[in-house]
Order: C-alpha cells, then sequence, then structure tokens
C-alpha cells in the first residue's frame, strides 16, 4: 500500500512548500541499527532550492538567501537527518527541522533598540544604595585607634 500523498510542507499560514519541490537522498546511517544496521537507509537529506521556488514573493526569497547565505550551496538548502533508526521518522524530522528554519529565517527582523537614560530617581536610588552598601561593610571592620 502507498503511503499517502502530502500536500506539502506547511511552513506558515502565508507559505506552502510543494511536496514537487522537496528532493530526498536516502543513504546508509552511522551509529546502531542491530542487524539492519548495514542494509537500511535509514539516513535522509532534504534538499529544497531557495533560490528557484515559485512559491516564495521576491522580497520573501531575498530574505531567505540573506539570511541562510550560509547554509545555501548554489541556491539549495539542504537538512540531514539521521538520529532515529526508521527512515520514516527522519524524514519527518528533516521537514520539521526545514519548515522550522525557513520559519524563523522569514520572522521580520526585531525593531531597533532605542537608546534611553536612567531616570533621576534611578540615579539616587542606586547611589544610596551603594552608600548603606558602603556603611555596612564600614561597620565590619575592625574598630582603629585615632
Amino acid at each position: 500500500m502507498a503511503a499517502p500523498l502530502r500536500p506539502g510542507l506547511r511552513v506558515s499560514p502565508g507559505l506552502t512548500i510543494p511536496e514537487t519541490e522537496l528532493s530526498w537522498r536516502f543513504s546508509r546511517s552511522s551509529g546502531p541499527g542491530g542487524q539492519g544496521v548495514n542494509t537500511a537507509d535509514s539516513r535522509v537529506e532534504l534538499s529544497w532550492d531557495v533560490a528557484g521556488s515559485p512559491v516564495l514573493t521576491p522580497e520573501q526569497r531575498a530574505r531567505l538567501l540573506d539570511r541562510l547565505a550560509s547554509r545555501l550551496v548554489n541556491g539549495v538548502v539542504t537538512i540531514a537527518a539521521s538520529e532515529h533508526r526508521a527512515q520514516l521518522r527522519n524524514r519527518d524530522a528533516a521537514r520539521e527541522r526545514l519548515a522550522a528554519l525557513v520559519a524563523s529565517a522569514l520572522r521580520p527582523p526585531a525593531p531597533p533598540r532605542r537608546p534611553t537614560k536612567p531616570s533621576r530617581g534611578s540615579k539616587e536610588r542606586r547611589l544610596t544604595a551603594k552608600h548603606r552598601r558602603t556603611d555596612v561593610k564600614q561597620m565590619r571592620r575592625r574598630p582603629r585607634d585615632v
């Protein structure tokens, strides 16, 4: 029985990557696996062509290419998953990781910080606390003969 065809990888409410744009590669995974370790191709590599994807708007494409520049090879992002022994679980892990990566890269940048000055009252409170601490430490000292 064939596995049900998924409509695509949902990244955000406004973006779904079609299954036809995702390419899969399978290979043998390292690590434990028992008798099936040398026969099962459980390691998964999921690739998606960011630069050539028609589902992205020009703004989304520019933001992804900028923010994922260190992870891209010729405009293609690749996610490898081999932490599970079953290929199906590795496929799901790779899909989730790609969706999280793309969603975080598409998030708009945080607004710039506006520098502020401490208020007069906060400065005074800080200084009185310092004086209080100084007095406490002065009282701990050994008495001096004057």
